[in-house]
C-alpha cells in the first residue's frame, strides 16, 4: 500500500457502481454480467485484451451506449446516462484516445467549447480565461496558459487540454483511455503527475492501458476484461505480472516472448550505413544481416526514427553510404526504397499506415497498386495465405479496417507490406497500443521473418522488448550511435548508455 492511502482510507463507498451490466450489438453479446466499482481516490486499471469490451464498457460509463442489461449507481442512486452530456453533468467525464480539439482555438475556448461564459449577450472572454487559468492553477500546470493556441502544443500537452475539460465539468469519476499512446518517453510523467493530482484531489480514476507498467506505477486495483466477462479484479499489489498477463491471455509472462533461436548464425550483411547522416542524425554506422534483428534503442528525440525515415527515404541520408545486398544505393524516397525492397512500418497505424475506410483486402494491396502496379495482380495473389498466416481475425476480407481491432489493424500494416517481399523490413514501434496477446503474434511473425531470411531492424521504446527480442541493441544519443550490447543484456546497461551514465 502507498504511503498516501491512509490519508484516502475514509472513502468506504463507491462513487460509482455497475452491477450485472449487458451489452449486444446485432445479436452479438459483448459485455455479459460485468461488476465495477470506482471510488473517490483511487486509480482503477481496466485492462484486457483487444476485443475483450473495455472500450464498450468505457462508452457506457460515458453515456455513449446504454446497457442492455444490469444497473448503474452514482452516489447509491440507479442513474441512466442516455446521452455523454448527461454523464458530464453528472460529474463522469471520459478522455478518449482520440482528441476531440480544435487545434485553431486557444486552451479556454476548447475547455469551455459550448459552454462559454456570456455577458450581456456575448462571451465574456475575461471570464473565460480567468476560469481556464484558475483550473490550470487548481491542477498545479505550466507551461500551458488560457490564451495558447492548441495547435501549437505538444502531444502531452493537448491530452493535459483534454483532461482540464473533464475537470471543468466538475466531474468526480474520470476515465482515460490509452492517455499515453500517443507520448513520447519523457511526456509520460507529466501525465504521471496529473494523474496523481486528480487522485489525490478525490477524483476517481477509470485507467485502460496495455502497458504493464503504467499499470502498477499508478493503479491502486485492476479489473480485468476477457471475451466481455468479467474474470479478476483486486489490489494492484495482490497481482503481480505473470498473474496479469496469465489472466488476460492464458499465457506466463514468462512466455510472453518467444526463444532467441539456440543455433541463430546471421547471414550476409542486408543492410548496412557507413558514416550516414542527414538533418538529424550523424555518422550512424550499423550492418544488419539476413536472419537478425538489431535493435535501435534511446531516448525519445535520440535519432531511433530518424534513421529509419533516412533508410526508407522520407528523409533522406545526404551524407555517408548504404548499401542493401552489398549494392550501394541512394533511396531518395518511401517508392525507391519499395523498390529497393525496403520495408518501413511507421509507429503511426491510423495516420500513416491505413486508410480505415477502405477494406482489409485494398489496405493489403496498397504498397502494391501504388508503387508496383504493373505486378500488383500477381503480388495480390500471395494476400488470402499472408492473412491466415498472421491469424487477422475479420469477418471478411471486405470488411473495413476501421472496425478490427488495434491488434488486428496492426497485422494489416503488416500485409501491406510482407506481401511485397521485402529483404529489410524497418519497424517502428511495431507493438504499440495493442494487447499483449496481439503483441506476441508480432513478435512470432518476426522471428519467422528472421528465419526465412529477412533483416529486422527494430525500435522500440519498451525496453522489455528491446533486450529480449534483439540480437545486437544499438543504443542512441542526440542523434549518434554512443554503443552496441549483445542481445539479453539487462535495462539498466541499456540505458546507461542511452542517458550518458555509462
Amino acid at each position: 500500500m502507498r504511503a498516501d492511502d491512509d490519508a484516502h482510507a475514509s472513502s468506504t463507498d463507491p462513487v460509482l457502481r455497475l452491477t450485472g451490466v449487458g451489452k449486444d450489438f446485432f445479436g452479438t453479446s459483448v459485455l455479459r454480467e460485468i461488476d465495477l466499482e470506482l471510488y473517490p481516490a483511487r486509480v482503477h486499471a481496466l485492462v484486457g485484451e483487444n476485443g475483450a469490451g473495455k472500450s464498450t464498457l468505457m462508452k457506457i460509463v460515458a453515456g455513449v451506449h446504454q446497457p442492455d442489461a444490469g444497473t448503474i449507481e452514482l452516489d447509491g442512486a440507479t442513474v441512466t446516462f442516455a446521452t455523454p452530456l448527461d454523464a458530464q453533468r453528472a460529474g463522469v467525464a471520459t478522455v478518449f484516445q482520440e482528441f476531440n480539439l480544435l487545434p485553431d482555438r486557444t486552451v479556454a475556448e476548447n475547455v469551455y467549447l459550448g459552454r462559454e461564459p456570456l455577458r450581456r449577450g456575448l462571451v465574456d472572454r475575461r471570464r473565460l480565461h480567468a476560469d481556464t487559468a484558475r483550473l490550470l492553477e487548481d491542477l498545479g500546470l505550466t507551461g500551458i496558459t488560457p490564451g495558447t493556441r492548441v495547435g501549437s502544443l505538444s502531444v502531452a500537452q493537448q491530452q493535459v487540454v483534454e483532461i482540464v475539460k473533464a475537470v471543468s465539468y466538475d466531474a468526480r469519476i474520470i476515465s482515460m483511455d490509452e492517455p499515453t499512446a500517443a507520448l513520447a518517453d519523457h511526456e509520460v510523467a507529466l501525465l504521471y503527475d496529473l494523474v496523481r493530482r486528480l487522485r489525490d484531489r478525490g477524483v476517481a480514476i477509470l485507467y485502460v492501458s496495455h502497458r504493464l507498467q503504467e499499470i502498477y506505477d499508478l493503479a491502486d486495483t485492476i479489473t480485468v476484461l476477457k471475451d466481455g466477462e468479467h474474470v479478476l479484479t483486486a489490489p494492484a499489489a495482490e497481482v503481480g505480472p505473470d498473474r496479469l498477463v496469465r489472466t488476460m491471455v492464458g499465457r506466463d509472462f514468462a512466455g510472453f516472448f518467444p526463444d532467441r533461436p539456440a543455433d541463430l548464425t546471421p547471414g550476409e550483411v542486408r543492410l548496412a550505413l557507413e558514416g550516414a547522416g542527414n538533418a538529424m542524425v550523424d555518422g550512424v554506422d550499423l550492418e544488419v544481416r539476413a536472419g537478425e534483428i538489431v535493435a535501435l534503442a534511446g531516448l525519445q528525440g535520440s535519432g531511433r526514427t530518424e534513421i529509419a525515415h533516412g533508410v526508407f527515404g522520407i528523409a533522406p541520408f545526404t551524407r555517408g553510404r548504404m548499401t542493401v545486398d552489398g549494392r550501394t544505393v541512394r533511396v531518395r524516397s518511401p517508392r525507391h526504397g519499395v523498390r529497393h525492397r525496403l520495408a518501413l512500418v511507421t509507429e503511426d497505424r491510423k495516420g500513416e499506415g491505413l486508410a480505415l475506410a477502405q477494406s482489409v483486402l485494398a489496405n493489403a494491396r496498397l504498397v502494391l497498386d501504388a508503387v508496383l502496379p504493373r505486378t500488383s495482380d500477381r503480388g495480390a495473389r500471395r494476400i488470402p495465405g499472408l492473412l491466415t498466416s498472421l491469424d487477422l481475425v475479420a469477418a471478411s476480407p471486405d470488411t473495413e479496417v476501421q472496425y478490427l481491432s488495434g491488434g488486428n489493424q496492426q497485422k494489416v500494416v503488416l500485409a501491406k507490406w510482407l506481401v511485397t517481399e521485402p529483404r529489410v523490413v524497418v519497424l517502428d514501434e511495431p507493438t504499440r497500443g495493442i494487447d499483449v496477446g496481439a503483441k506476441r503474434a508480432v513478435y512470432d511473425l518476426v522471428r519467422t521473418l528472421t528465419a526465412g531470411g529477412t533483416a529486422v531492424l527494430l525500435i522500440s521504446s519498451e525496453l522489455p522488448e528491446v533486450v529480449a527480442m534483439a540480437d545486437r541493441v544499438l543504443v542512441l544519443r542526440d542523434g549518434r550511435v554512443v554503443g552496441e550490447l549483445p542481445g539479453g543484456s539487462s535495462e539498466e546497461d541499456v540505458m546507461a548508455l542511452a542517458t550518458g551514465a555509462a
